[in-house]
């Protein structure tokens, strides 16, 4: 009796548990109305931000949300490279134009645009990071937003990276001096630049020559990506991370999909469809292919050396791979992007935030929070694949992050470590330009939108290019900004049965099957330290003591012996012979 009373218990607590698991994999609907006021929330922490920067920071680059004061270049003790970002020309006010109009506020689009004609100029005695400078500042001004003032802005900026192509491979120098060049001892010497800031160029640079009708732009950005192509490792299809401009030999051969190679596989795909320029699709494949066969190890992407690998280079991961999820959605490969956003969520709430760098078993190993948006970013992607509710919870969960670990009186602050909660005095241009786009598109309905996004491609810095620059070599408008009453949201009535011919296809795709066997991947490796903010929190109650593993090694015995004594007593009755025992 005791051993069916015991297993009875066993299934029951079996089901209990498989009900509340599931309970964990928030797929059920969101109402329109939270919708509605998570999207008018995220735009409330826009304006927020915004406000904060205009009030107590404009015209310098950043703003510093703890002092509530402007950082220039040069203006304090310096950060490092950080500080290639800035180059005193109001970069956050640049980099934050077109996310005033996916929230439709024109008005201050215009007035800012003014801000921008009026008060900036990139004449200046400072050395600046060409990739940044690139897709922060030059991927704005291509886009004929305004009469054609900021295209004007955009060639005299692009003239002045250009300098930075004067390599014997074609590959760019990493910084440049925005008045001089490269007419400098130090700069000259200059030899090494990353994958992604090399191979980052070719859309921002093929739309500047398209929209200018000059093509010496794309040419160069071309030529570029066209080298490092010739440098991969022929048998791997693996890129490395840095290299040699000058001689085009690698210096770094540490391979993945994170710092320093991820947006050179992100413009491999992009520059096929935004340019029809089929040699990059190839391109992408083949590193696609590279990339799942030795990089991806379930739904962890772990670094390997390019040229041996099957051998594991390091034993940590970054939270830019967290971008990756929402390239294979582009791609169509939308199983493995559910998975490694998945794990990636996982280590996110863990930590309240995905920590700059984390270890296979989802420990700290950097913990760094600049409020980065890739996570966002693929967030936003796998729900408009999937329509899953699911990615409108997550996205809810790193909403209230914000709000309740990041939100200051003058801003949003980085968070200096996640483990103490502790913030930084930063707040980098791409806050606002990416992560509160992607945060309020993620709540948006088309209708809410006054562009058709269908009609555009994102660049790495969440910039929009028009896909019409594949129709031409010259001028062409970028898009009519239409009438906020009026919609202009598009895309809304579109044909589904479209859609249900793509493989695979998103109507018979389930994400929460797919989520499920990874349901505690992060949480089943190690107990996590206890939050700073709640000490006394469950998560300390893991250690088993040697008295709890006695009284439950001795239940496991008692309820053994029973169920032995159900199995003989019932195979006794059933053949109808007893014996003693």
């Amino acid at each position: 009796m005791w051993a069916a009373i015991f297993v009875f218990v066993h299934i029951v607590i079996l089901i209990e548990a498989s009900k509340h698991a599931e309970s964990n994999d928030t797929t059920q609907p969101m109402s329109k109305a939270e919708r509605d006021s998570l999207k008018e929330e995220s735009r409330d922490m826009f304006y927020h931000a915004y406000r904060a920067y205009m009030q107590n920071a404009y015209p310098a680059d950043e703003l510093m949300p703890l002092s509530c004061a402007g950082r220039w270049r040069g203006s304090h003790a310096s950060r490092g490279d950080i500080d290639d970002t800035l180059g005193n020309f109001s970069l956050t006010l640049i980099d934050t134009l077109d996310t005033l109009v996916i929230l439709g506020d024109i008005t201050e689009f215009e007035h800012a645009v003014k801000l921008v004609m009026s008060g900036v100029s990139f004449d200046n005695d400072v050395v600046v990071s060409v990739f940044e400078t690139n897709i922060r500042v030059l991927g704005h001004g291509v886009m004929r937003w305004y009469a054609g003032e900021l295209l004007d802005l955009a060639k005299d900026l692009g003239y002045r990276l250009l300098p930075a192509f004067n390599t014997t491979t074609g590959i760019p120098h990493a910084r440049i001096n925005l008045r001089h060049g490269l007419k400098t001892q130090k700069l000259e010497w200059s030899r090494e630049t990353c994958t992604a800031c090399a191979g980052t160029m070719v859309l921002e640079m093929a739309a500047l020559s398209r929209l200018t009708g000059e093509p010496i732009f794309e040419e160069k950005a071309h030529r570029a990506m066209d080298e490092l192509w010739r440098l991969r490792h022929r048998s791997s299809d693996l890129m490395g991370t840095v290299l040699n401009v000058q001689s085009g030999v690698w210096v770094r051969r540490d391979s993945g999909v994170g710092a320093g190679i991820d947006s050179y596989y992100e413009y491999c795909l992009k520059a096929y469809i935004l340019l029809g320029d089929d040699r990059y699709l190839g391109r992408f494949q083949k590193h696609y292919s590279a990339v799942m066969k030795y990089i991806s190890r379930g739904p962890m992407l772990l670094d390997v050396h390019m040229h041996r690998p099957h051998t594991n280079s390091r034993n940590f991961m970054d939270a830019l791979l967290a971008f990756w999820p929402g390239l294979q959605v582009l791609s169509g490969d939308l199983k493995p992007a559910v998975e490694t956003h998945e794990m990636l969520y996982q280590v996110m709430q863990r930590h309240n935030f995905i920590p700059e760098a984390f270890t296979t078993d989802f420990q700290v190993h950097w913990g760094q929070h600049p409020l980065r948006p890739e996570f966002l970013e693929s967030t936003y992607f796998l729900h408009r694949a999937t329509g899953d509710p699911y990615y409108l919870n997550v996205g809810k969960h790193v909403l209230k992050a914000l709000q309740k670990y990041a939100r200051v009186p003058c801003g949003y602050a980085a968070v200096k470590d996640v483990r103490t909660g502790l913030h930084e005095d930063r707040m980098d241009s791409f806050v606002l330009a990416e992560t509160f786009k992607y945060l309020f598109l993620l709540f948006a309905e088309p209708e809410d939108l006054v562009v058709d996004l269908d009609e555009f491609i994102f660049t790495t810095e969440a910039h929009l290019l028009p896909l019409s620059l594949a129709r031409s070599h010259s001028n062409v408008t970028v898009f009519s900004i239409t009438d906020v009453n009026g919609g202009g949201g598009g895309g809304a009535g579109a044909d589904e049965s479209e859609y249900s011919r793509q493989c695979p296809s998103p109507l018979r795709l389930f994400p929460a099957a797919v989520r499920r066997p990874l349901r505690n991947l992060v949480d089943g490796v190690c107990p996590p330290h206890p939050h700073p903010s709640n000490p006394h929190s469950s998560q300390q109650q893991r250690k088993l003591l040697a008295t709890q593993f006695q009284v439950r090694l001795l239940l496991l015995i008692v309820a053994t012996y029973f169920f032995y004594r159900f199995l003989v007593t019932f195979s006794c009755f059933v053949s109808s012979v007893c014996h003693v025992f």
